[in-house]
C-alpha cells in the first residue's frame, strides 16, 4: 500500500517522463515541504537542478540530502558521482566511490567502473584496465561486461599511443 507521498512521487516521475518538469518540481517541493526527508524527491529534484537549470550546488546539496535521509537508497550516489565528473572534481570523486563500496545497495561494478573512468582521464591506463576487470568480476550483466571489456580494448590503445609518444620525444 502506497502512501499519499508514493503516490505523489510517482505523479511527478511521470512528469518527467512526459518532460513536464515544472509540474514534477512543485510537486517534488510539495513533498519535501510536508516529508523534509523523503530521499527520492531529494534525488528528483537534485537531477533535475543539474540536467534542467545546470545549478550543480543545489543539485549536490539535494543529492546529499537523500544519502543522509536514506544511506542505502542508490540513486543520488550515481547522480553525485556523474556530477562531480561533469565539474571534474575528481578528488572529491574518490572519496565518495570509497564510501560507495561500503554500501550495500550500490553495484559495486558500477564503482570499479567509475575507478577505471578516473584513472582513464588521468592517463594511467594500467590501473584503469584493472578497474574495469574488476567492474567486469563483480557484473551480472552479459552487456555491461561487453562495454567493459570495450573500456579496456580503448584503453590498451591509448596505453599504445602513449608508449609511441613517450618513445617519440
Amino acid at each position: 500500500m502506497t502512501n499519499r507521498f508514493e503516490e505523489l512521487y510517482l505523479e511527478a516521475e511521470a512528469d518527467i517522463r512526459n518532460s513536464s518538469y515544472h509540474d514534477a518540481f512543485l510537486k517534488y517541493e510539495s513533498i519535501l515541504y510536508e516529508e523534509p526527508g523523503y530521499a527520492p524527491a531529494h534525488n528528483s529534484i537534485g537531477w533535475i537542478y543539474k540536467t534542467q537549470f545546470d545549478n550543480y550546488e543545489k543539485a549536490k546539496m539535494h543529492f546529499q540530502a537523500a544519502m543522509h535521509s536514506n544511506p542505502l537508497y542508490p540513486h543520488p550516489y550515481f547522480h553525485l558521482a556523474a556530477l562531480l565528473v561533469d565539474l571534474e572534481r575528481f578528488d572529491e570523486l574518490k572519496k565518495h566511490l570509497e564510501k560507495c563500496l561500503k554500501i550495500n545497495t550500490i553495484d559495486k561494478a558500477w564503482v570499479y567502473y567509475r575507478y577505471g573512468m578516473l584513472d582513464e582521464i588521468s592517463g594511467e591506463y594500467s590501473n584503469a584496465i584493472k578497474n574495469y576487470q574488476s567492474a567486469i568480476l563483480h557484473c551480472f550483466s552479459n552487456d555491461k561486461i561487453k562495454d567493459y571489456q570495450a573500456d579496456i580494448e580503448r584503453c590498451k590503445t591509448k596505453q599504445e599511443i602513449a608508449k609511441e609518444r613517450s618513445e617519440m620525444n
